[in-house]
């Protein structure tokens, strides 16, 4: 079976638009056969926006599985002073948010990369919606890899629900940054944030 969370550039393109209205701005985003929410924008990614536009996001950020870039074309549009870079493993899906990033008007840095495999930059914050039917062992390898990338100080946001894991989720990431705390909660998704703290 082929998932979104693959390279699966075999499968037949039937590329569809669909718009997302946020903080008064009407994006449109081009999906497609084989990644993540084709027909529109899921839940968690949104709710996961709407707390992250609530902060004072600054410098690097990297949205790691990106998916067809939603929540790295957003927030460069709502925090244009921010440099953002967006990965997947999915060849499909990073070609997808270069061009939803030039059609909304926005500059995002795109490549694949198999979680942080090509990744070699620190960022100031790593944020992502993580593909949890990937299993423990690999979203939990990926949050001690944003852990690596992260400069003193910056933050880990991630969105997981409750049903899919979320509390324990919340424990590995105490045990790697030796903090965290659910910003807020909405129909079973909670949002997590964690500090890496300096010393």
């Amino acid at each position: 079976m082929t998932h979104y969370f693959t390279d699966n550039r075999n499968l037949t393109e039937n590329r569809k638009d669909h718009s997302f209205r946020f903080s008064g701005y009407l994006y449109t985003f081009t999906t497609d056969n084989g990644v993540f929410s084709k027909t529109g924008i899921d839940e968690g990614s949104a709710f996961l926006l709407a707390c992250a536009c609530d902060m004072e996001l600054a410098g690097k950020v990297l949205d790691m599985g990106c998916g067809y870039g939603t929540l790295s074309v957003v927030l460069a549009r709502v925090f244009p002073d921010c440099k953002l870079t967006a990965v997947d493993v999915n060849p499909r899906a990073v070609e997808l948010t270069g061009l939803n990033a030039k059609q909304n008007g926005v500059d995002v840095e795109a490549f694949v990369s198999d979680g942080f495999a090509n990744v070699s930059s620190l960022f100031n914050v790593v944020i992502t919606n993580p593909p949890i039917r990937t299993g423990k062992k690999v979203i939990y390898k990926m949050f001690e890899d944003a852990y690596d990338h992260l400069y003193d100080n910056g933050i880990f946001l991630a969105v997981i629900r409750k049903q899919q894991g979320a509390e324990s989720a919340m424990r590995k990431l105490e045990e790697i940054f030796g903090n965290c705390r659910v910003v807020d909660k909405k129909k079973g998704y909670w949002v997590l944030l964690c500090t890496k703290l300096t010393g």
